[in-house]
C-alpha cells in the first residue's frame, strides 16, 4: 500500500524537526547555561545515572507516555501510543546531536551564551517543524494536552506548571545527588521565554508552507 505524498511529507518533516530539537538541545547543553526545561531533568539524570542524555530522555517521555494512559484511561486515544516511536527516536537523535557537538567549547560567558542562543533558537524552529508536520506530539506536550482533557484547565498555564515541575525536580535531584545545581541556570529561563515565542514567529511561514504542500 503507498502512502499517500503528504503523509509522507509530514513524517519527514517531523524527522527534520525533531533532529533540529536535539541539536538546540545539544548546543544548550555545550553552553553549559542550563537546558530547556523539558530538557532539564534528563540531562540531571545523566549526570548522576549510567543514561545518556538521549536514553534518559526516552525513559522521561515513556513516563509520561504511562501517566497519561493513567489519567484518561477509557479516553486515551490509542493514537497517541505514536508518542512512542517518536520518543525513541528523538532520544537517539538527541544522543547523536551530543556526540556531533562534543568538540565544541565555549571558554568564555560570552561565547556560552552564543550556544544558548543557537540551542534556544533550533529548539523553537525543531518545535515550530513539530507542530507543522502534525503527525504526533512528542510526550511533554502530550501530557500537558492529557491533564487539560482531564480537567478543565488551559493550555498556558498547565504548559507552565508542567515545566515548572519538571525544573524543580531537576533542582532537588541535582542537589541531592550532585550536591550542586547542574542543568537549570538562566539559560533555562530564557529558553522557557523566548523558544514559545520564536516558535511563534517561525508556524506563520510554516503555516503557509503546510497549506501549499502538506494538505
Amino acid at each position: 500500500m503507498k502512502l499517500p505524498r503528504h503523509l509522507i511529507l509530514r513524517c519527514c518533516l517531523l524527522f527534520v524537526g525533531l533532529l533540529i530539537m536535539a541539536f538546540g538541545i545539544a548546543f544548550s547543553i555545550k553552553a553549559g547555561l542550563g537546558t530547556s526545561p523539558i530538557s532539564s531533568l534528563p540531562y540531571v539524570l545523566s549526570r548522576f545515572t549510567p543514561l545518556t542524555v538521549g536514553t534518559a530522555t526516552i525513559a522521561l517521555h515513556i513516563t509520561l507516555i504511562l501517566l497519561q494512559i493513567l489519567l484518561l484511561r477509557k479516553r486515551y486515544d490509542p493514537l497517541q501510543l505514536l508518542q512512542l516511536p517518536a520518543a525513541l527516536l528523538f532520544g537517539w537523535l538527541t544522543d547523536f546531536s551530543v556526540w556531533a557537538v562534543s568538540a565544541i567549547s565555549a571558554p568564555s560567558y560570552p561565547l556560552q551564551w552564543l550556544l544558548c542562543v543557537i540551542g534556544i533558537v533550533l529548539v523553537a524552529v525543531g518545535v515550530s517543524f513539530e507542530v507543522t508536520a502534525n503527525v504526533v506530539t512528542l510526550a511533554g506536550e502530550g501530557m500537558v494536552l492529557a491533564i487539560c482533557k482531564a480537567f478543565p484547565l488551559k493550555f498556558g498555564n498547565v504548559k507552565v506548571g508542567f515545566d515548572v515541575t519538571l525544573v524543580l525536580i531537576a533542582c532537588v535531584l541535582s542537589f541531592l545527588f550532585l550536591g550542586q545545581l547542574e542543568g537549570v541556570r538562566e539559560g533555562t529561563v530564557a529558553a522557557a521565554i523566548c523558544v514559545g515565542l520564536i516558535a511563534k514567529q517561525i508556524n506563520r511561514p510554516m503555516g503557509r508552507f503546510a497549506k501549499a504542500h502538506l494538505e
